[in-house]
């Protein structure tokens, strides 16, 4: 028994040693695969601090130059156009810049225009029209020939180009130029911007972000258009050209700067705006006989000192007009107190507008016809009512009234023109509308017209402001007209849905409610007193024009201390809204 439990005991103690030699053994065996996992466990957190430190490093990239302001050519010129770098570019020509002309007359909105048909370049002063041609050096300019160490006009590849020192001449425009790459920067707008300071010595990147690549170096104080704000980075214009980002900490608050014109060109534009305020009535004249009626007409109104004759119409590309134009009816007008000015529209259908505008000598022709006619008649100025332009047009209209105006300003008559709301013809140009005519006329109606889908106002009121603001973000108040409807729509809407409608006067819509028993109330949305009636059939409608919609668009002419106030047209109106009018232009 002893001897068997000993060797119990022994195998016991064999076996415990055993384990430990076992355990000893396993323990050596995993210290590398420890090792390796803690090595493992280093490297990742050593590659994820890295990547973190990497993140939070910023990029010490520079952008190319070049490729920055997008140079493909030895000649490209970089342009940045108040600051803002444009994708167009300016070209270095024999030592010279020049500009394309699209970019001097879209944009920059210069007195420049490109007579395609005759391979010429005008540029209109105050007094006269100045032709320059193609790689030549000199021009006339006020009766005197002048001449330039470079050629004035360029043509390269299609294109036409002017040269910038010629632009300065005649533009107000400030420009500096650089080198390395070749650069020009150029303002041309002046009045107030936004700038900041910079706080510390920085960069300017080309994205906002610290990975972003580097664009130029900005030092403590310098000073910086502000052009964008974002959450951490702001987008910026450098006084070197560049357009990009900087940290938002690394900048002061922004303040309002004001910005002048120091340059030498300063071209006067006379104008003949009168001393009171216009009260113009276009009168519909399609023959003889309604000039002779005239003192009809005029029987039973007050308070107009303009009358506008629609009179002439473009009948030919070549600029012929016909005319309707009457001495008598002058004598009669100005008897009353009353100015003249004739009325020109492009209302022919068999005519393009296009077609006569673009052409110098047709545009001379019309401008020659309808100083002859107003000489003739004894008219005291001249009314262009050109409507329904298209942006292809647009660009010659504007050019055919530069020439008109200097005809007008030489024989002193009054230029006016008249505009659709900006809304939807933003390239009309009023800004120099509102420079080289005496005034602008606004179109404020037709809102919904013939062609509408859906009944509606012919002039609401909030329309009619909006059309008022807008114009005179480009014209000075004091040129500027709003124009009032003396009419109204009836509108029917059959159960289709098909929509049609017809032109009713002040009195006659007046009539219409009552002879129909329409029920109407005042909007308040529109400013007008709203009818409508159901049947069977359809709904008619009509927001209609009378004392109490005019009176509120005339306190938009008081509240925005306009020129005056004009009235499509004369016949429609009641005979009480004269009182109304006069109450509201004294």
């Amino acid at each position: 028994m002893r001897c068997k439990f000993r060797k119990v005991c022994y195998n016991e103690k064999e076996f415990e040693d055993k384990e430990r030699k076992m355990s000893g053994k396993k323990r050596k065996e995993m210290v590398p695969v420890i090792v390796v996992i803690l090595l493992i466990v280093l490297v990742g957190c050593v590659g994820a601090l890295t990547a973190v430190i990497k993140r939070m490093t910023p990029s010490d990239e520079r952008m190319d130059v070049r490729t920055y302001y997008g140079l493909t050519s030895d000649d490209d010129v970089a342009l940045v156009l108040q600051n803002t770098v444009s994708d167009r570019k300016a070209k270095m020509i024999d030592g010279h810049i020049y500009l394309d002309y699209d970019t001097v007359s879209d944009v920059l909105g210069g007195r420049f225009y490109w007579d395609e048909a005759n391979q010429k370049m005008l540029y209109s002063t105050p007094s006269e029209v100045i032709s320059i041609s193609p790689d030549s050096n000199t021009y006339t300019a006020g009766g005197k020939e002048k001449t330039e160490e470079y050629p004035i006009i360029c043509e390269k590849e299609d294109t036409v180009y002017l040269a910038l020192e010629f632009i300065e001449q005649y533009m107000q425009i400030m420009v500096t130029k650089s080198e390395n790459p070749d650069k020009v920067i150029i303002s041309y707008k002046f009045g107030t911007q936004k700038t900041v300071t910079v706080t510390e010595d920085t960069v300017v990147r080309y994205r906002g972000g610290i990975k972003s690549e580097i664009l130029t170096d900005v030092k403590k104080k310098d000073k910086l258009v502000l052009l964008e704000t974002l959450d951490e980075w702001s987008r910026v214009a450098t006084e070197d050209g560049f357009d990009g980002y900087i940290k938002n900490d690394s900048i002061s608050d922004a303040k309002e700067e004001k910005t002048e014109y120091q340059g030498e060109f300063n071209e006067t534009y006379t104008s003949l705006t009168r001393d009171y305020k216009i009260n113009l009535a276009w009168h519909q004249v399609t023959s003889e006989d309604a000039n002779k009626a005239l003192s009809e007409v005029l029987s039973g109104t007050k308070g107009i000192n303009v009358l506008s004759p629609t009179w002439f119409s473009v009948t030919g590309t070549d600029g012929a007009i016909s005319s309707l134009a009457s001495a008598d009816y002058v004598k009669t007008a100005h008897e009353a107190g009353m100015e003249v000015w004739g009325l020109v529209d492009n209302f022919n259908s068999s005519v393009s507008t296009l077609a006569t505008l673009s052409n110098t000598a047709s545009r001379n022709h019309l401008v020659e016809m309808l100083l002859s006619e107003a000489k003739r008649v004894g008219m005291d100025g001249i009314n262009v009512d050109f409507e329904s332009m298209t942006k292809e047009e647009a660009p010659h209209f504007i050019q055919f009234i530069r020439e008109l105006s200097i005809g007008c300003r030489k024989n002193s008559l009054v230029l006016s023109v008249d505009d659709p709301v900006p809304e939807f013809t933003t390239y009309y140009n009023r800004k120099e509308q509102g420079i080289v005519a005496d005034y602008v006329i606004i179109m404020g109606y037709d809102e919904h017209t013939e062609g509408s889908e859906k009944a509606g106002s012919v002039a609401s009121l909030p329309f009619v402001e909006k059309g008022i603001t807008q114009t005179l973000k480009e014209v000075p108040a004091n040129k500027v007209i709003n124009g009032m409807p003396f009419y109204t729509r009836m509108w029917y809407t059959d159960t289709t849905g098909s929509v049609t409608s017809e032109i009713l006067g002040m009195s006659q819509a007046g009539q219409s409610v009552e002879n129909m028993g329409m029920t109407s109330a005042w909007d308040e949305k529109t400013s007008q007193n709203y009818a409508e009636l159901e049947t069977g059939s359809g709904k008619y409608q009509m927001w209609l024009e009378d004392e109490q919609s005019l009176e509120e668009k005339l306190k938009l002419f008081q509240k925005y201390e306009l020129a005056g106030v004009a009235e499509w047209k004369l016949g429609l109106e009641r005979n009480s809204v004269w009182d109304l009018i006069e109450q509201y232009l004294k």
